[in-house]
């Protein structure tokens, strides 16, 4: 199932995850939705929100809203998420719970490991301040399955970081999506998905009382994995409004040794490949038979799916591959070139071979490690880097919602003059003469060359 690829195959994996024909698509839905906008120049930073009727519209055409329905709106209001909510049966009602508890325990302790600061500086001090953005975008995924996890990895993260406004959008959110968004404690949730969800979070969507809708304020800040309409609309409007990423399929990636327990192995190859048709397993291993027997069972568990996961990760596998290295050594480097968004370690020693890799989005160490707990709420976001990018970025925390901006202030001018005079030397290295006057300004012995030109002219 998994095709043999050598490790001189593999070569460094950043690829470019928004896809052409869905970029263009997506800016004519974002020119759409602001009619009245510059979009049409190119002007992405234009500050107009989007108009109510031309989102109805589009969502309408696009299968958010069903067409037929006058009386639908692209809002779904907080009362008929507490009703989903309210219609699960307990154990459902105790899952998402759960799941939300954890993920928010997790998120606070991050939130809690970065806080304000300030050091003494000549003259005075300087620091940073640890800051929410106000009103963050979630988004979450509606289309081959429902996405709940998504939802709460999104929104806890958002509420934990402290935006105090937290919009959420979803297409044709399933009941137990809305409950999710009930828990999560998102404030307004669109049911409206791909290009024109990024577009509704990012600028906003205007009041109308026609429609009986209230304004949607715009986001600071949108995160949460989509289809590629997403991704391309999420690379459109960064810049006017902060990403987490640009997210592209997803992965999993095995080291596996001669340890290894080939169904737990297979099992977890296969979650990663019912994803989508376009998701990746890879298998990195030292022994020959354990790829083998993997294979085997892999093709074994998979015709044990129903539909449609069996077809999608029957897809998704034909773009899958395994490896074999001559040592331990091998495998990690091949893992650290890929970059994997899930690494998995399944090996003798699995804690010594995990702290030597390097790059990935999420890892997880040891049999009993399975990457879907990760997906499911044990507390570390499950939105990760792809494609390779696990190379300088990391997953999506409540980091991304954080501002940290720093500040200084002088209280002893006479305290601070070597700094003064560092400044003045340096802007005249680097020819910025301006720089160079305006510290002079606050020096005590130096006169500012703007009053010695002053002082000639008269």
């Amino acid at each position: 199932m998994l095709t043999p690829r050598t490790s001189a195959d593999i070569s460094l994996e950043i690829k470019d995850p928004v896809d052409p024909t869905a970029l263009t698509q997506s800016k004519a839905i974002l020119s759409e939705l602001r009619p009245n906008s510059s979009t049409n120049n190119d002007d992405s930073l234009s500050s107009s929100s989007c108009n109510p009727k031309a989102l109805l519209s589009i969502a309408k055409r696009l299968g958010d809203i069903p067409a037929q329905d006058d009386s639908a709106s692209y809002l779904v209001s907080k009362e008929q998420c507490q009703e989903a909510f309210d219609n699960l049966s307990q154990e459902e009602k105790q899952t998402l719970l759960n799941i939300h508890q954890r993920v928010k325990v997790f998120a606070e302790a991050q939130r809690k490991s970065v806080v304000d600061m300030s050091i003494e500086i000549p003259g005075g001090r300087a620091g940073h301040t640890v800051s929410p953005c106000r009103a963050a975008g979630c988004y979450a995924p509606g289309g081959r399955y429902p996405l709940p996890s998504s939802v709460l990895m999104t929104v806890v993260t958002a509420r934990a970081a402290g935006c105090p406004y937290v919009v959420l959008a979803s297409p044709r959110p399933a009941p137990i999506t809305l409950a999710a968004a009930h828990v999560a404690g998102a404030d307004i949730v669109l049911c409206v998905g791909g290009a024109q969800a990024i577009g509704c979070m990012a600028y906003g969507i205007e009041a109308c009382d026609e429609l009986g809708a209230a304004e949607v304020p715009a986001c600071d800040v949108i995160v949460g994995p989509g289809n590629k309409w997403v991704t391309a609309a999420k690379s459109l409007v960064n810049g006017y409004c902060g990403i987490d990423m640009l997210a592209g399929p997803s992965e999993v990636l095995v080291i596996a040794d001669h340890t290894a327990d080939v169904e737990i192995v297979a099992a977890d190859l296969i979650a990663q490949a019912e994803h989508d048709v376009v998701a990746r397993a890879i298998l990195v291993s030292t022994d020959v038979d354990v790829i083998a027997k993997v294979n085997a069972e892999v093709e074994r568990q998979v015709d044990c799916l129903p539909e449609p996961n069996r077809s999608t990760a029957k897809e998704a596998l034909t773009q899958s591959f395994s490896i074999v290295c001559k040592d331990m050594d091998e495998c990690i480097a091949m893992s650290d070139k890929l970059a994997p968004e899930h690494l998995e370690i399944q090996t003798e020693n699995s804690q010594e071979v995990a702290d030597r890799c390097a790059n990935y989005g999420g890892l997880f160490i040891g049999t009993h490690a399975a990457e879907v707990l990760g997906d499911y709420g044990a507390g570390p976001n499950h939105t990760l880097p792809t494609g390779g990018t696990g190379r300088y970025t990391g997953g999506l925390s409540v980091f991304n919602f954080l501002r940290i901006r720093t500040w200084m202030r002088i209280d002893n001018k006479k305290e601070s003059q070597d700094m003064v005079e560092d400044s003045v030397r340096m802007a005249r290295l680097e020819g910025l003469e301006g720089h160079a006057r305006a510290a002079e300004a606050r020096s005590l012995t130096l006169t500012p060359a703007y009053k010695k030109a002053n002082n000639g002219s008269n």
